[in-house]
């Protein structure tokens, strides 16, 4: 490990947590520095709430702990952020959405209670698209977040990327060691790509969804959001476990992932899949795509060329799918039992529609459109069961290419970070940024992205590697050869406390 960093928030999770176990930082010097941190980012809009009473009152807690010599683990005493799609008890959560104004919630999500539990420090909510419905952060009715990179020698706002947005932001800028993130189709992926972070999105059924605003349940996934793989090891091991509230929830041990990061992938076969060579790709993505392979190749890997002939139908399927769940999973927001209440006209359905219309922003509405489209009678089996077939295909896909690799290796995105404002109005520009992301998304694949290298702008670039259900430790131990090959140093133009 490299040496620590004088400043706390320069340091590594990892970092912290051992200068904590050997006494050199309090939880309370660490915390209050990263409070600091978070005060002086808000030109960000990184955070939608800041939580820096509750965050002192958690360290002081983790540092009586350890010294009663009662620790909870790498955890304790930590400061993260949590993405505001997470319930936490007694905590505004708004999923980015004006029609939940004012929601507290009186319970805790399991992850978030699991982190807790483990000792981690709390030090806000993030900002994200509205439900996580977005690619940029821009559909959020708190305000764009912004990316704390910026093109060489221009200093326009760039988008963090999406839906886990403001946690990427955060974590990029130093005003974090971590947070959690959300996935339902590239959303901690491809923000983490942006803004030069790491992001996990475990296999569905890993973490817990109960107590997550729920977008598209057969698709959403908690994950970690930090500067290295080894923090996203740390931090999936605080997050994971079965859950008798999610129905989804897998009974399957949690391994000590931290212990896989062995640095050894000798006979590791990565499939390189030839359908990922889009039209009009950069040439500099598939530069580094070839780079990262080499990389790995150099540590002892084994490259072989893969079909995942599905692949095509991926962004159109999950374009039917997500919103049809989304649809769904929204009617309960109508002004009766919580958040926002337009009292608009005399009857109860004008109620409901002044509420929904005044608290639903418009990439949510053309979403719920498009869901109650395909969900509709005469359209259900042309869309919404199709669509779920093509799933099916594209996960048979994966595991006919599982038999002759272990990992497959894609770039994240196919673009850097763009301008604030640059693809608002074009939609389907938008969803194109999820072509990489949405293919393991809807196989339900645990999938990493690293920061690779910087674009011909300064700006970041990750590569993502995909694994077999639940096997996240085979993931990240290629993960973390990538990243000490890449050795990506690069910092962005805004680093909190500088």
């Amino acid at each position: 490990m490299a040496d620590t960093p004088s400043r706390p928030t320069e340091m590594t999770l990892a970092q912290a947590r051992d200068a904590l176990a050997n006494g050199e930082l309090s939880s309370k010097e660490l915390t209050q520095a990263h409070v600091q941190a978070v005060e002086s980012a808000r030109q960000l809009k990184a955070y939608i709430t800041e939580t820096p009473e509750r965050a002192s009152t958690m360290a002081e807690a983790a540092d009586a702990r350890r010294q009663k010599g009662e620790s909870r683990g790498p955890l304790d005493g930590v400061p993260i952020a949590i993405k505001d799609l997470f319930c936490t008890k007694d905590v505004l959560t708004t999923a980015g959405s004006h029609v939940l104004d004012g929601f507290t919630p009186p319970y805790e999500s399991t992850v978030t209670s699991k982190l807790w539990d483990a000792g981690a420090v709390m030090l806000g909510k993030t900002n994200l698209d509205e439900f996580a419905m977005g690619s940029s952060n821009e559909t959020s009715y708190y305000g764009a977040a912004e990316n704390p990179w910026r093109r060489q020698g221009d200093n326009r706002p760039l988008v963090p990327g999406g839906s886990s947005g403001g946690s990427a932001s955060a974590v990029a800028a130093r005003a974090a060691l971590g947070a959690t993130g959300t996935d339902t189709g590239g959303s901690i992926r491809q923000p983490a790509a942006l803004t030069g972070i790491t992001g996990l999105k475990p296999t569905y059924g890993r973490c817990s969804r109960f107590g997550i605003v729920a977008f598209a349940s057969s698709l959403d996934q908690a994950g970690p959001m930090a500067r290295t793989v080894r923090d996203c090891a740390i931090l999936l091991g605080g997050m994971a476990g079965f859950d008798d509230n999610d129905g989804t929830s897998v009974d399957t041990p949690v391994p000590d992932y931290e212990a896989a990061l062995t640095g050894d992938i000798r006979g590791l076969k990565v499939g390189i899949p030839k359908e990922y060579r889009v039209d009009g790709m950069p040439r500099e993505i598939e530069e580094l795509w070839q780079q990262g392979l080499d990389w790995l190749k150099d540590a002892g890997a084994e490259p072989v060329e893969i079909s995942l002939p599905r692949t095509h139908y991926a962004l159109p399927a999950y374009y039917i799918i997500a919103p049809a769940e989304a649809s769904s999973n929204l009617a309960r927001y109508d002004g009766v039992r919580f958040g926002l209440r337009e009292t608009a006209g005399s009857s109860l359905d004008e109620m409901y529609e002044a509420t929904r219309a005044a608290g639903f922003g418009d990439e949510v509405k053309r979403r719920v459109l498009i869901g109650t489209y395909v969900l509709s009678a005469g359209y259900y089996d042309a869309y919404y069961n199709k669509a779920r077939k093509v799933r099916t295909l594209i996960a048979q896909d994966f595991a006919e290419a599982y038999k002759q690799c272990d990992v497959i290796l894609a770039p994240t995105s196919p673009n850097a970070a763009f301008g604030v404002g640059e693809l608002a109005d074009d939609p389907i520009a938008m969803y194109l940024n999820d072509v990489f992301t949405v293919p393991a998304s809807l196989a339900g694949l645990p999938a990493l992205s690293v920061p690779a290298g910087l674009d011909a702008s300064g700006l970041p670039l990750g590569l993502q590697l995909i694994g077999r259900a639940f096997d996240e430790e085979t993931v990240l131990r290629a993960g973390e050869v990538m990243e000490k090959a890449a050795n990506f140093t690069a910092e962005p133009a805004f680093v909190a406390g500088r």
